[in-house]
């Protein structure tokens, strides 16, 4: 279900990963040591799946930060800094987040940590950042819940589920004219909040939702949740979910003559989706918090230095994770200017980077509120008209 040609790379990562976590506890310098060339070291660490069904968007969002840090690493150096990243691959499991939060946290030279992909992962990863007082910067978890805590440590870049959703519902009912409408979702925390919130402005708007039914991931049969779909014969069929199950969901719902349109959310924003949809992609529609990088000539540039860099063409949460480790270095500088140009604390960082207001990134604007939601967040939509990633940018909603 991987792009073919990664999956080594994938295994690699995840072998790599472990390593980096079993040594952070033993071999890894502290804050405040000297690294090469006696620089104090300072650790940016990446949290998102490197293995699995998800490990396409989580790679994205591991190399679009490891750009940045790449980028940002002689600036720091001239300030007697030596950055280093450290992956951890939290295969798309919450255990396994809060266990390497755990670690993470242990870890005094770590000041900041990118991630995660999936909202019931970083929901209880990031209980443990808060009492660590580590800033979290997600680039791409949607779950309202994720900032709804009012944590101190917790922001994202990107848009929130109850706006994404509505987004979606908008353009389903008053673009699409599709009023009667089936949901899925696959149970977890993204997937069922993402539904819900479509769900609601589907009603708002007017449409009627036919059915509603849940998938579990890592599923490949989907035939007894489509034939209950079938026989509501609706509009539109919506998915709260990930692009793994949503290939198979696709594929199988275009083999029993389900030509209506099939939507989701961002979490199918993946070149994988098409490798799993093939050909019956087409007349699939999704709602993105990420913006298409060649629309703007930053974000064009971005792309082709991500493309010479790392051979591959950048996916949906590339620039995401790159301008998610973009704030996060942006509030580190700040807070070690502030601290005399010596190494800060912990929550000198946390506040210095909740005080953003006005980041440019490659292809998106961050101005955390109180709760550290991006208030220049906007929602995005796509359409597959052919086998070919990514879809189509057919809209552009700005959050108000």
């Amino acid at each position: 279900m991987l792009k073919k040609g990664t999956a080594l790379v994938l295994s690699t990562s995840l072998f790599m990963g472990i390593l980096v976590g079993c040594s952070s506890k033993q071999s890894e310098p502290t804050a405040g040591t000297s690294g090469n060339g006696g620089s104090k070291v300072i650790k940016i660490v990446t949290q998102s799946p490197l293995s699995g069904a998800s490990a396409t968007q989580g790679e994205a969002i591991k190399l679009g930060a490891q750009l940045k840090l790449e980028e940002q690493k002689e600036e720091f150096k001239k300030l007697g800094f030596e950055l280093q990243l450290v992956p951890y691959d939290d295969q798309a499991d919450p255990k396994k987040g809060v266990a390497n939060a755990q670690l993470v946290g242990a870890d005094k030279a770590v000041l900041g940590v990118v991630g995660h992909l999936n909202s019931g992962v970083a929901i209880p990863s990031s209980e443990v950042y808060e009492k660590n007082n580590l800033v979290m910067v997600s680039p791409v978890n949607t779950a309202t819940d994720v900032t709804d805590r009012n944590l101190k440590s917790v922001n994202r870049i990107c848009a929130r589920d109850d706006f994404q959703g509505p987004a979606g519902a908008t353009h389903a009912v008053k673009t699409l004219n599709t009023k009667n409408i089936f949901v899925i979702d696959d149970k977890t925390a993204y997937g069922t909040g993402l539904a819900k919130a479509f769900e609601q402005a589907v009603e708002k708007e007017g449409g009627k939702i036919l059915g509603h039914e849940s998938i579990t991931v890592g599923e490949k049969d989907f035939n007894g949740v489509l034939n209950k779909v079938l026989a509501k014969k609706p509009d539109l069929i919506y998915f709260g979910g990930l692009y793994a199950e949503a290939g198979l969901l696709v594929k199988q719902a275009r083999d029993k003559g389900l030509d209506i349109p099939i939507m989701g959310g961002d979490g199918i924003d993946s070149s994988s989706l098409v490798e799993i949809a093939g050909v019956t992609i087409k007349n699939t529609y999704y709602t993105s918090i990420a913006a298409d990088p060649m629309k703007s000539e930053s974000g064009k540039k971005f792309a082709e230095t991500y493309k010479k860099k790392f051979g591959k063409e950048v996916e949906g949460y590339s620039a995401y994770g790159y301008d998610a480790a973009g704030v996060l270095l942006e509030g580190l500088k700040t807070a070690i200017k502030d601290n005399g140009n010596k190494l800060p604390t912990r929550e000198q960082v946390r506040d210095s980077v909740r005080k953003i207001s006005n980041y440019e990134g490659a292809v998106t604007k961050v101005g955390f509120d109180e709760k550290g939601d991006n208030k220049y967040s906007k929602v995005y939509i796509y359409k597959f008209d052919e086998q070919k990633y990514p879809g189509k940018q057919e809209g552009e909603i700005e959050n108000k």
